[in-house]
């Protein structure tokens, strides 16, 4: 088949606004340092590796996943402060999680909503399954704008309300009260997607049980578990068998299953981690703060989102420290609110460090 004939058959068979996508980029890192996707830069401990190993080796893996994950849901809830009364759904990072409540939530052209500039996959999901994604423009200094809020859920009566807290990429904790009074007003299910809870402090988990029309997202992504890919959806039991529906047989594979379950056995291990990136966030925004031109916004995650200004913008800024092998993620051109905005994850000490020379010299040069 030549490629001719290739290009005429998609045209003819993939729909337009998927051939209209780019596919998500992930950019290699091999010998650099990697403060880019929001990962944990700790490796478990070698002990905790052992343990897992021997889990692995036993597992089978020509059989296909149990049907039944009654004891991992067991350890997931006790880890993570899951009610008792709540139901848990599991996925393949909750990117597979967002894809399912879409799905099963939204005929073609139903309303997705979400404050904008978020998690980019809200509005990915909602394309790949014929909603329609609405953004609602936070505000200059990237804060919810809760009057815009209200008025795009009375105006576009979403099936599904998508709230990261804190956000991504912009980092900030949207108030308690302006979250119950969206979930008060929308119409059909809102998503709190606590991704970054460990960083925060702060989560909606406790009070679960009274907000029947919302459900929590998680992943374990950001714990220091990110090559695991596994998220878990906590919510009213009756909407949980409603996403159960949709979900693809066997996604969470046994190596998954088997490795979580000794990790979780850990999890001190886990929350040591996330206290030290708490404990590095500030030090490290206040450093970028007293560069020449540089804005740093306020944040709740493992990350930080500063904008470059003056000489030096954020494609300048990001194309210097890529040469010399420091990733961070240009969201310049994610939407205006962004222009000339990086957003950086924090690393370990001598990465935070290396970082903020990197950026000196760049600075200094121009």
């Amino acid at each position: 088949m030549t490629s001719r004939t290739a290009a005429d058959r998609i045209a003819g068979t993939v729909r337009a606004d998927i051939r209209a996508l780019s596919a998500y980029p992930v950019p290699p890192a091999a010998g650099g340092i990697k403060l880019d996707a929001m990962e944990c830069p700790y490796e478990l401990p070698d002990a905790v590796r052992e343990d897992i190993a021997r889990a692995v080796h036993d597992t089978a893996l020509n059989r296909y996943p149990a049907g039944d994950t009654t004891e991992l849901a067991h350890d997931v809830r006790k880890a993570f402060g899951i009610p008792a009364e709540s139901g848990v759904l599991f996925g393949n990072g909750s990117d597979e999680l967002i894809h399912l409540i879409v799905q099963a939530c939204c005929e073609p052209g139903d309303t997705v909503l979400s404050p904008w500039p978020s998690f980019v996959y809200f509005d990915m999901a909602a394309r790949f399954d014929h909603a329609r994604f609405v953004g609602v423009p936070l505000t200059a200094d990237l804060q919810l704008d809760l009057p815009a809020m209200l008025q795009a859920i009375a105006q576009h009566r979403p099936k599904v309300v998508f709230l990261a807290l804190p956000n991504n990429p912009t980092g900030g904790l949207w108030p308690d009260e302006a979250v119950q009074a969206i979930i008060d007003t929308a119409p059909g299910l809102v998503v709190l997607d606590e991704a970054y809870q460990p960083f925060a402090d702060h989560t909606w988990m406790t009070r679960l049980p009274t907000l029947p029309h919302a459900v929590i997202l998680r992943t374990v992504s950001k714990i220091g578990l990110a090559g695991l890919r596994f998220g878990y959806l906590s919510g009213h039991p009756d909407w949980i068998a409603q996403f159960d529906k949709v979900r693809p047989p066997y996604n969470l594979n046994v190596l998954t299953q088997a490795a979580l379950r000794v990790v979780l056995r850990h999890k001190s291990v886990l929350d040591q981690q996330a206290a030290q990136l708490r404990a590095d966030r500030e030090p490290l925004a206040r450093a970028l703060a007293d560069l020449p031109d540089v804005t740093v916004f306020p944040s709740a995650g493992n990350f930080i989102l500063a904008r470059f200004s003056g000489e030096f913008d954020g494609n300048t800024v990001h194309l210097a420290l890529k040469t010399r092998k420091i990733l961070v993620k240009n969201v310049s051109s994610a939407h205006p609110l962004l222009a000339n905005c990086l957003r950086i994850s924090i690393g370990t000490p001598a990465e935070n460090t290396a970082l903020l020379s990197a950026l000196q010299d760049i600075l200094r040069s121009h």
